[in-house]
């Protein structure tokens, strides 16, 4: 278990295997005292593991199934859920779980967080990118211009994660949430980089992975109950998410995972600090055949033109005043802010795209 301490509210992260009743009967505190509970899934999920779920909840619940993937991260769909809550007479004191992966929570946080002004609910997350997402109190949803552009800081009142969850994961997801766990490591451990590193993203036993997923959990616990509403330590849980965002914006939400675009968005951030920071290419070039190796598609940096990501980098939240704002690293595990103009910008992207296509040959 891990304890997240913020200034507005303290909730713990449960992990186990397999214990979902017992994890449940353990917040019996929550869920008991709430007058209607609601279920809010996707196709997906509630397909592949909706039986499961029902099986091992012990109150009676009512559920929306909602879209899979970045899909369900818009107006429509988030109208949709409370136009359902509407329906279903919830009240003030009814309860919202969040059951699925990334996107799931960050709509059915934000729905909770503005129904009748705040509503508690709960995360069980299913995939390995939702280590991340569903801890700190991050609620969004999309906006064609970009990503998480509307939402709201809302904690949880708890977060169930069961490795059980992830053995069925595509290859696609394995990738997009290790990149947190390796962002983690970066703005943090170098030695537990280099540990990660050392082996496939595809072959962790259940125990090697939940070692990992709890290391990366408790580095953002850390620096959440610091700073909860992003004003100044919490911008470094976005390193790699600037030039990633605009990646994934531009691609279209759910062509390229929120974990592969970070990937990139990572190789550019070490580009940078290797002009500004104290990485060297020699770290940078380490990163980058690992993910190499772990198949990640940098391809997809050639389908758009510099100007094309820029529209959307400016467009990133930590903009200030006009000028773009990157996480980067003095060294591997001490991350800063640093305005970079547009010149240096559009410099490093030649560098990238020099490194993609010399690694393609």
């Amino acid at each position: 278990m891990i304890r997240v301490a913020t200034a507005s509210h303290a909730y713990n992260v449960l992990f186990g295997h397999s214990f979902l009743r017992e994890a449940f009967e353990s917040l019996a505190d929550i869920t008991r005292t709430a007058d209607r509970i609601f279920v809010l899934t996707d196709e997906n999920v509630w397909k592949a593991q909706g039986d499961t779920f029902t099986a091992a909840f012990p109150l009676p619940f009512e559920v929306y199934v909602l879209p899979g993937g970045e899909a369900c991260k818009s107006f429509d769909q988030y109208n949709a859920c409370q136009t359902f809550l509407l329906q279903q007479r919830a009240t003030r004191k009814s309860l919202i779980i969040a059951f699925g992966g990334g996107a799931v929570g960050d709509l059915s946080g934000f729905v909770a967080a503005t129904f009748m002004r705040g509503i508690p609910f709960i995360q069980v997350p299913t995939t390995i990118l939702a280590h991340d997402s569903a801890v700190g109190g991050k609620t969004a949803i999309n906006h064609p211009l970009g990503k998480n552009m509307i939402g709201a800081f809302y904690q949880p009142q708890a977060v169930v994660y069961d490795i059980a969850f992830l053995k069925t994961l595509p290859e696609q997801e394995i990738r997009s949430g290790m990149t947190e766990v390796i962002k983690h490591a970066l703005i943090s451990d170098e030695a537990w980089l280099n540990e990660l590193m050392s082996r496939s993203i595809y072959d962790y036993s259940d125990d090697e992975l939940s070692h990992h997923l709890q290391k990366g959990t408790q580095v953002k616990a850390n620096i959440v109950a610091e700073d909860e509403t992003e004003q100044s330590v919490r911008k470094y849980l976005n390193l790699g998410h600037t030039y990633g965002h605009a990646i994934e914006a531009a691609s279209g939400y759910g062509n390229l995972s929120h974990g592969e675009s970070v990937m990139i968005g990572l190789i550019y951030c070490l580009l940078l600090s290797e002009q500004y920071g104290g990485v060297t290419r020699e770290q940078t070039m380490s990163v980058y055949r690992y993910a190499q190796s772990q198949r990640y598609p940098f391809d997809a940096v050639a389908k758009f033109d510099f100007e094309t990501l820029l529209s959307y980098m400016q467009k990133d939240k930590k903009a200030e005043y006009g000028e773009l704002q990157f996480v980067l690293l003095s060294k591997i595990g001490e991350p800063y802010v640093q305005k970079v103009d547009v010149a240096q910008c559009q410099e490093v992207d030649v560098l990238l795209r020099q490194l993609i296509a010399e690694g393609s040959q």
